[in-house]
């Protein structure tokens, strides 16, 4: 019942348009620097910085491929930085999300509602889940290992055979039990 540990750091999924706006250009390629845990899934070489008005954030890179929804997402400490509530959510959840600024260095996109921390989940395929013994949207618990182990409650299981096995939690998350990129952790089903 392991499941591998993806661990995330704060980024932004952009729209082709989003795009094009802020680099300048009509159909605008993202650069990519390497390959995500999720097939196709990939970090580009471009980073863009998020502001809200008492505060910013650089450097935050830019995932691949494009989606049909801009969205960022954020740590918890983030939100405290960036003096905007931004709500725990699934990834495609954005209504009623924080509003946040992205900018570039020629080029500024003014989101209404498209921030949030993004909840722990795992990704599994059709195949997994049958093994595991879970379904779509169940909400489960894991047991990490190692000297500072936890329990962590109330993490979603997504299913699609798009999707590769493992789990996705932010950097926080991941300090708080000492853990690193490829750890696994237990799921356990009540």
């Amino acid at each position: 019942m392991r499941v591998p540990i993806w661990v995330s750091n704060r980024h932004i999924h952009l729209t082709q348009a989003d795009a094009n706006t802020l680099f300048g250009g009509p159909n605008y390629e993202l650069t990519k620097i390497k390959d995500l845990s999720q097939p196709w899934q990939f970090a580009s070489e471009e980073c863009v910085i998020i502001k809200w008005p008492k505060s910013e954030i650089a450097k935050v890179r830019v995932l691949g491929p494009y989606r049909k929804q801009t969205q960022v997402e954020v740590m918890a400490w983030d939100t405290v930085k960036l003096w905007t509530p931004a709500p725990i959510r699934e990834s495609w959840d954005l209504k009623w999300s924080a509003p946040i600024t992205v900018i570039w260095p020629k080029w500024t996109i003014e989101l209404k509602e498209w921030m949030i921390v993004a909840k722990r989940h795992i990704h599994m395929t059709v195949a997994d889940a049958k093994n595991f013994g879970v379904e779509n949207w169940q909400i489960v618990k894991v047991k990490t290992n190692g000297e500072r182990w936890l329990v962590f409650d109330n993490v979603v299981i997504r299913v699609s055979d798009s999707f590769a096995l493992d789990t996705h939690i932010d950097i926080e998350e991941a300090n708080a039990a000492a853990l690193k990129q490829w750890d696994w952790w237990e799921l356990i089903i009540d």
